[in-house]
C-alpha cells in the first residue's frame, strides 16, 4: 500500500509511506515555517511524487491530519487532500493530528505508560491530548483533544512544541520541545493502523475554536 500522507495543523508537511519501503518512508518534506501552507504544499507535493518516480495513480490511499490546529493552516492541507482524493478517486482518511507525536514519543526511548502531547494553539493555550502505552502497542488516544492554558493539563509527562513553550508550569521533555506533527510520521500511524484493520477518521477539522473571520450581519437600511 502507498499512501500519500499531508498535514498542515502546525508547519506544512507530506511524505509517500509504503509497506514495501525500509521504514516506510518513501519520501518527505516539511517547511520550518508555520504561516506558508496554501503556499508551499502544492509545489511540495508536486516535488514529493516526482522524486519518487510515481503520480497519482500509484497512490493507494490519502490520509490527512484533522488537526487540531489553526483555522487558516488547517484547511489548507484539508482541502488540498480532499482535491485530490477527488481527482484521483482514491480513498481519503484523517487522523487527529497529534497521534503523529505520540507515534514518535512511543518509538523513543522518552516513552512512558502515560503521557501527554502538546502543540501551540496560540493565544498562550495549547492544543493537547492524553495517551496510554502498552509495550508493543500504538499509542491509544483516551483523552482529547482540547485547547487550554498550560497550567490546566494534567500533572504527566508532555511532548511536543506547546510543552517547550511553557516548560516553566509542565513536565516538558526536551528531545521534543519543538516537536510538530508531521506529515511522515502520521502516516506511518495510518499504516499501521490500517494494516491492524482499525478505523481511521474523516477529513472533518478539528478546529476547536471558532473562526476569527465571521460573517457580517445584515445592514440597517438608513431611515
Amino acid at each position: 500500500m502507498l499512501i500519500l500522507a499531508i498535514d498542515t495543523s502546525a508547519v506544512a508537511s507530506a511524505a509517500l509511506i509504503s509497506d514495501d519501503a525500509m521504514e516506510s518512508v518513501v519520501e518527505s518534506f516539511a517547511t520550518e515555517d508555520t504561516r506558508s501552507h496554501a503556499e508551499v504544499l502544492a509545489p511540495g507535493i508536486q516535488k514529493l511524487l516526482a522524486g519518487a518516480g510515481v503520480t497519482g495513480a500509484d497512490i493507494d490511499a490519502i490520509v490527512t491530519g484533522v488537526g487540531p490546529g489553526p483555522f487558516t493552516g488547517l484547511r489548507s492541507g484539508i482541502a488540498t487532500a480532499r482535491t485530490l482524493a477527488f481527482v484521483w478517486n482514491k480513498p481519503l482518511y484523517g487522523l487527529m493530528s497529534l497521534d503523529a507525536i505520540a507515534l514518535e514519543v512511543a518509538e523513543s526511548t522518552a516513552a512512558t505508560p502515560e503521557f501527554l502531547v502538546a502543540t501551540d494553539a496560540r493565544r498562550k493555550e495549547v492544543y493537547w491530548a492524553r495517551y496510554t502505552l502498552d509495550d508493543g502497542q500504538l499509542p491509544e488516544l483516551v483523552d482529547g483533544p482540547h485547547v487550554g492554558f498550560a497550567s490546566e493539563l494534567p500533572d504527566l509527562p508532555v511532548f511536543g512544541a506547546g510543552a517547550g513553550l511553557y516548560s516553566d508550569v509542565l513536565k516538558a521533555d526536551e528531545d521534543f520541545a519543538t516537536t510538530q506533527p508531521d506529515a511522515a510520521s502520521l502516516g506511518q500511524f495510518a499504516l499501521a493502523k490500517l494494516t491492524a484493520g482499525q478505523a481511521l477518521l474523516d477529513s472533518t477539522p478539528l478546529y476547536l475554536r471558532e473562526s476569527d473571520a465571521q460573517v457580517p450581519g445584515p445592514r440597517k437600511r438608513a431611515l
